[in-house]
């Protein structure tokens, strides 16, 4: 038999406390190459606490996240985002007064090669990017569907489309994982069903996905592997069928109220 593939995204035994309170408790999580990865698990789990680690916004208190075999500790969000790793937040953070074209060419600034001496004197090679860059824009809102908006203003857009805008901006840094932090948070059940289309879409042409989210129902429809995590602790994992009868994870969204965990199809 041939050797397992080294995970994509490896977190080995990562806490993290803020003061007395252990957000996270010696997580260990791998995030496979290929496909979409779901992280679930009730309000104040410390989800995006996983997500803020991972992006350097906050450092560890113990263990260790590394990314395609190197460890991130010490590195800067920027530095995290050049090696690979791009994200969506909960709050949607887009330059309301600029173009949908311009909000995704921003998020093309650290691979563009020309820097400021050949943006102020025009040289070819500003001109070769500049274009290479509308180009490329262009294409990565077509996969979202609002390449018909380009030139729009994104203060215009409706709020499913100014979060299938960020969607398309973090692409724009070539990302290796693609982290989505509740994509779907807010969304109609129309949005939802097509922004699963296209995340699909994304996932199809050989982008990583590592995804949080609290609609079960999209999480069980779009995810092949899947974790929960409970006051820190990862208590499951497997495919959707092992999580959603898994007793450890029907007991922690029982929880809340019992009608809510069904409907969102975790109960049985």
């Amino acid at each position: 038999m041939g050797a397992t593939a080294a995970p994509l995204l490896q977190l080995d035994g990562v806490s993290r406390h803020f003061g007395g309170l252990k957000v996270l408790q010696e997580v260990n999580l791998e995030v496979p190459k290929g496909g979409v990865f779901g992280l679930i698990g009730p309000n104040g789990a410390g989800k995006t606490t996983v997500f803020n680690l991972t992006t350097g916004l906050l450092p560890t208190t113990g263990g260790s996240i590394r990314f395609e075999g190197r460890d991130l500790a010490g590195l800067k969000p920027h530095q995290i985002t050049r090696a690979g790793i791009a994200r969506t937040f909960q709050n949607i953070r887009i330059f309301k007064e600029m173009s949908l074209l311009e909000n995704v060419m921003v998020g093309m600034h650290a691979k563009l090669r020309y820097g400021a001496l050949g943006l102020l004197a025009g040289t070819g090679l500003f001109r070769g990017e500049e274009k290479r860059a509308r180009d490329r824009a262009r294409e990565l809102l077509s996969w979202v569907r609002l390449d018909h908006k380009a030139d729009d203003v994104a203060d215009n857009l409706s709020y499913g489309d100014q979060r299938k805008l960020e969607l398309a901006r973090a692409l724009a840094t070539d990302p290796k994982l693609l982290l989505l932090d509740e994509p779907v948070a807010g969304m109609n059940s129309t949005e939802k069903t097509e922004l699963m289309h296209e995340i699909r879409n994304i996932a199809g042409r050989g982008y990583t996905i590592f995804m949080i989210e609290h609609d079960m129902r999209f999480v069980m429809g779009l995810c092949e592997h899947i974790a929960v995590l409970n006051f820190g602790r990862i208590i499951a994992r497997g495919n959707p069928d092992q999580i959603r009868n898994d007793p450890q994870v029907i007991e922690a969204y029982l929880g809340r109220e019992e009608d809510e965990a069904t409907n969102e199809g975790v109960a049985p």
